[in-house]
């Protein structure tokens, strides 16, 4: 059965007030629409621990930075509740664009230090509007729990820092990046590339994890990083704007894995920007 798509925040009140009055948990699942299976890998993991579920859909003008981006971004509103209708969703909550920011809107929400960097520096302003509308969201919600992929590691971040230091009462969750059979991370961009794009962006994931393992054997990022930005010029990709080693903690650039960090790149394929992040463990060595 499809859950119903509600618009108006009155109207996702109304629903959340019953299910608190029962003494049900609520978890939310923020998405910006054209859905995928990772998407639907966070739905289940919030319906797995929550008693309610809302899926929200809204492309967030605010986390833009370039307005043919946003154009061009997909929209596909009536396929998105047709691949939740298979889950426990109880609300998908659609808003309005005055839901979220009605007329005379002049609040922003700002956070600094894991948000100055890599997507911070390459898109400024871009995690203003996402922690926002992720604000937002978790107010409008009231949700217990809110579910994010993996492969925006540095937004989950920056989310979780947010409700922390707003002292939202909600747990951020981070659940694994989901990859296609090929390794490339699933991204609602993805859409947009050609075949022969995506058969040229797959070649990212192993060439990370070809760093990754060097890594763990004891050899220095930055010439690791050299040689890894010219196997990824050599796939096509040709504009590489990060590709770091750092701190999966405070996002501080690392030379050496010597405390739990992270591969994070950000590059360009066909028009595409495409991020991917994996985990990299402590050297023991």
């Amino acid at each position: 059965m499809t859950a119903p798509i509600l618009r108006r925040l009155s109207e996702l009140r109304a629903k959340h007030a019953d299910w608190i009055q029962d003494g049900e948990t609520v978890a939310v699942v923020p998405t910006m629409g054209a859905l995928h299976a990772g998407h639907l890998s966070l739905v289940e993991a919030a319906c797995a621990a929550c008693d309610r579920v809302i899926v929200t859909i809204f492309v967030n003008p605010r986390q833009f930075n370039n307005a043919a981006d946003l154009a061009n971004y997909p929209r596909t509103e009536f396929e998105d509740a047709k691949k939740l209708s298979g889950l426990d969703v109880d609300v998908i909550y659609v808003p309005d664009g005055d839901q979220i920011y009605p007329v005379g809107y002049s609040s922003n929400v700002s956070v600094s230090g894991v948000a100055d960097v890599l997507e911070g520096e390459f898109r400024p302003g871009h995690f203003d509007g996402v922690a926002t509308v992720v604000a937002k969201l978790f107010l409008q919600t009231g949700a217990h729990q809110a579910f994010f992929g993996q492969k925006d590691f540095q937004q989950l971040m920056v989310v979780t820092r947010m409700a922390r230091d707003l002292d939202i009462p909600i747990k951020v969750i981070g659940c694994p990046t989901v990859r296609e059979v090929s390794g490339l991370a699933m991204s609602s961009r993805n859409l947009r590339l050609s075949a022969e794009g995506l058969d040229r962006a797959a070649k990212l994931y192993p060439i990370m994890q070809q760093v990754v393992a060097r890594l763990a054997g004891g050899e220095g990022f930055a010439p690791l990083a050299d040689e890894a930005r010219s196997k990824l010029a050599a796939a096509g990709f040709n504009d590489i704007e990060y590709f770091d080693l750092r701190c999966a903690e405070q996002l501080q650039l690392l030379e050496r894995p010597t405390r739990p960090a992270r591969l994070l790149v950000a590059a360009w394929m066909d028009g595409i920007r495409l991020i991917d992040n994996i985990a990299v463990d402590v050297l023991t060595v």
